[in-house]
């Protein structure tokens, strides 16, 4: 794709984000990090988590033993759920192009900074819908003319 040849690739399945999200550990040892920067890495780290957790479990799978799977076999290796096996992401052919990946946590990013620092939220919500009949089944009146049977 073009957002794939503009900024190049990465392994899919959520094995970049795991990956990048290991520079996350070495700031928690900062001690110019107050509890909420603290918070906030967590928060950044378990998000960086969700996306091989999610393909995991939606495999039908336990989606953190497939992270801690990942997380230890390193480098470009990942879950592979169609086949239930760990493969090489890249020579699988199983990528994302970096662009997708980046602007997706700036703007994930962007919007837990809104929602922070505005402390208010706007949400429409669903609407109700009442429980109809069955769909297409309607107006079939049951089994007239079955009445009498002798049962």
């Amino acid at each position: 794709t073009r957002a794939a040849v503009e900024e190049g690739i990465v392994p899919g399945g959520g094995v970049a984000l795991l990956r990048a999200s290991t520079v996350l550990d070495g700031m928690m040892g900062d001690s110019k990090m107050n509890q909420d920067m603290k918070t906030g890495i967590k928060i950044v780290k378990k998000a960086c988590e969700e996306p091989c957790f999610l393909i995991a479990q939606n495999a039908g799978v336990e989606g953190a033993v497939i992270v801690q799977k990942v997380r230890e076999a390193g480098g470009t290796m990942g879950y592979n759920a169609y086949e239930d096996t760990m493969v090489d992401m890249m020579s699988a052919g199983i990528i994302d192009p970096v662009k997708v990946v980046r602007i997706g946590l700036q703007d994930a990013s962007s919007v837990a900074t809104m929602m922070t620092t505005t402390e208010a939220m706007v949400v429409q919500l669903p609407e109700d819908k009442p429980a109809g009949d069955m769909g297409g089944m309607g107006g079939m009146g049951g089994m007239g003319g079955m009445g009498g049977m002798g049962f």
